[in-house]
């Protein structure tokens, strides 16, 4: 197998480095010194990052090679062919080590009395109770489908979970069947507790312990039954039918992913060959299809929703949301936003700001119109019904809302419906172009002339995710910024007219020449003696053009600091190309969302938030905005948090060309980012 670190001298393969990210989010299951049930649901994030990695990433490797071509420029200097292996070796060593992690924590929640059993040790009163489960909550809802020569199989759907059953009947013949684990079943059954033990047995084996009741009609000496699961092609085909609307044809296209072609194929490795031979046979698995043999048990994401028992021991502790220092929910949003700016940090300042700015706006009666963008919203949306309220309320409210908005398509289409009858007026993105912008603009009408209120975010208007995302959100009355947030609602309506913005960066037009010009100042007042620094916070960093420009910064003597969540193409310290960078990466309780841009400028820093991370996708192929911060006091505010998280010498790793994940450990006080942020800001009340 080529070594990752081998596979281009320049930049580091994308899908190799995503894969050494989502390794980083198994180092925290494996963590002793993160609490136990919040182990299990990181291998539960693990498990779910990588199903969403093979309906994107591999499935687009998979359709590279089936078009015949090389894939080396685009792929980092690697051929497509080489690089499916490459992806499936990773991934069936990262599957091994996430079985050993497993098997450890069910060991350690046994000494908190906490049990996970199978069907072979159930006993005497625990069946009792299972079988009077199978039968009113297990039974009514199973899909069970017997195959033989007249019934076709079946189409297995995206991600879920199937057992294969094999019976060797009386006459020595076998006969196949499936068991469909479906979603609307609870994973983890909670069993009567047992003195002071607490039982769990999952539906898996809760159906292996019922076998002879779903088959009871057939005459076998023996019956088996192992998981498996398959990963389909998640990409969206849109149909050119003419008569279809949008949401029409993304709503089809969501529904076909469930039959698209399949790229991953996991078994319990322990199925006997002839079984799994059959099966794969009937599902027409390919060699170009990564095929991971697994333990007993798939779709371990669903180890996010272990049960907690009610043991807060087990579980990080929760933070209780801050105010805004010197911003009242209690008082008018409009009318304290009018005299500065302010700037909330989730999930350590309340969201219920964000809700508050949307339910004033739609009962002012000085409130004419609304305009945001949304990317992706929770499932009981308060913004959704703030925006409904103030249509009903008579407000112009335009949303621009993204229903391509990956695995998130049908909520926003559900929402999209509710919204349009409401009478919103929506914008369903510009063709060719995702919106991934954050922001909101709205017009008062202020004695003789119109003012603007509005916000601009790193991340989603989604209450849910705001408690477990880390994201900048600027609320702001300055003009200036607000007229060209509103040029770019204008863009939506004339996709066809370029814009140009005074203060704001957007994609696709202006973003990497924008910051390749703050990168050009940095390169030369570090030539002319100057200060000068690059730091920058983002989720992920793929584009070759933006590598190579900080790679010439670096070799003109720039100083550049990165902290990257996720995937990072760059190879930093390098001598003669990139000596002069450092990338951290840090992964802990909350997930790490914002992005933010800081420039020396000769010590008069400029300083950006942003929806965008630096990749082709961000850059070319969607609506992004890069919002200036001109308040002195959050710009420092930001900078303070900037600091703290470089500081960080307990969750922070260091990315290199080897992509081993080392820890940043020193002898200094112990900093941890997410905890020293919250007193941080706890120290401002």
């Amino acid at each position: 197998m080529t070594k990752p670190e081998k596979l281009n001298n320049i930049y580091i393969n994308r899908e190799v480095s995503w894969l050494q990210f989502n390794a980083r989010v198994l180092q925290e299951a494996e963590d002793e010194d993160v609490p136990l049930i919040e182990r299990l649901r990181f291998l539960g994030i693990f498990s779910n990052n990588l199903d969403e990695f093979f309906k994107v990433r591999y499935a687009t490797v998979k359709r590279i090679v089936e078009a015949g071509k090389g894939g080396k420029s685009e792929l980092g200097g690697v051929k497509a062919s080489e690089l499916l292996e490459i992806i499936t070796q990773i991934v069936i060593k990262q599957q091994s080590e996430s079985l050993k992690i497993l098997n450890v924590i069910q060991k350690k929640l046994e000494l908190e009395n906490i049990f996970v059993i199978n069907e072979t040790q159930i006993n005497e009163e625990q069946h009792q109770f299972i079988k009077n489960y199978f039968i009113q909550k297990v039974s009514p809802a199973l899909v069970t489908i017997v195959l033989n020569e007249f019934v076709e199989l079946p189409n297995l759907k995206d991600s879920a979970a199937y057992l294969a059953v094999n019976m060797v009947l009386t006459n020595n013949e076998n006969q196949y069947a499936f068991i469909e684990i479906s979603k609307a079943m609870d994973r983890f059954i909670v069993l009567p507790k047992q003195e002071d033990k607490n039982y769990i047995i999952m539906v898996d084996d809760l159906l292996r312990y019922c076998l002879d009741d779903i088959f009871n009609i057939f005459d076998y000496k023996s019956i088996t039954a192992h998981m498996i699961k398959i990963t389909r092609d998640g990409e969206l085909d849109l149909e050119s039918d003419l008569s279809k609307s949008f949401i029409e044809k993304i709503s089809d296209s969501v529904k076909d992913r469930q039959i698209g072609d399949p790229v991953r194929f996991v078994y319990d490795k322990t199925i006997d060959k002839k079984t799994l031979q059959y099966f794969m046979t009937k599902m027409d698995i390919e060699n170009t299809d990564s095929i991971i043999p697994g333990g007993r048990y798939h779709n371990r994401r669903d180890y996010m929703d272990f049960p907690s028992l009610g043991r807060t021991d087990l579980l990080y502790e929760k933070i209780e949301a801050l105010p805004i220092k010197g911003l009242s929910l209690e008082k008018s949003i409009f009318s304290e936003i009018a005299k500065k700016d302010y700037l909330l940090y989730a999930p350590y300042h309340t969201f219920s700001y964000i809700v508050k700015f949307l339910r004033e706006a739609a009962l002012d009666p000085a409130v004419k119109t609304i305009k945001i963008t949304i990317y992706r919203l929770a499932q009981i949306s308060h913004v959704a019904s703030s925006l409904i309220n103030a249509a009903k309320n008579g407000k112009r409210v335009t949303v621009s809302i993204e229903i391509r908005a990956r695995f998130d398509e049908q909520a926003n289409i559900d929402y999209a419906e509710q919204m349009e009858k409401e009478g919103v007026n929506l914008i369903f993105g510009v063709p060719g172009l995702k919106v991934h912008s954050k922001m909101c603009v709205i017009e008062r009408q202020e004695k003789n002339k119109i003012v603007r209120y509005g916000f601009v975010s790193t991340g989603n208007f989604n209450e849910s995710t705001a408690r477990i995302y880390t994201d900048y959100t600027l609320f702001t009355t300055n003009q200036k910024i607000l007229k060209d947030i509103n040029k770019v609602f204008s863009f939506f309506d004339t996709n066809y007219r370029v814009f140009r913005y005074k203060h704001i960066i957007t994609s696709p037009h202006y973003t990497r020449s924008a910051f390749f010009k703050l990168i050009n100042k940095e390169i030369e007042n570090v030539k002319a003696g100057k200060p000068a620094y690059i730091k920058l916070k983002m989720n992920s960093m793929s584009s070759y053009k933006m590598i190579d420009k900080l790679y010439e910064a670096s070799r003109a003597g720039v100083k550049i600091q990165l902290i990257i969540r996720g995937l990072c193409c760059l190879i930093p310290g390098k001598k003669g190309m990139s000596e002069n960078i450092e990338v951290i990466s840090i992964i802990d309780k909350f997930l790490e969302h914002t992005r933010l841009f800081v420039f020396c400028n000769n010590d008069t820093p400029k300083v950006y938030i942003s929806s965008a991370d630096w990749m082709t996708r961000n850059i070319d192929n969607r609506v992004e905005v890069s919002c200036p911060i001109y308040d002195e006091e959050i710009k420092q505010e930001l900078i303070d948090t900037y600091n703290i998280c470089w500081s960080d010498n307990v969750k922070a790793r260091i990315l290199n060309a080897n992509q081993n994940n080392k820890y940043k450990r020193n002898n200094k006080p112990k900093v941890r980012t997410q905890f020293e942020t919250y007193k941080y800001y706890l120290n401002k009340q």
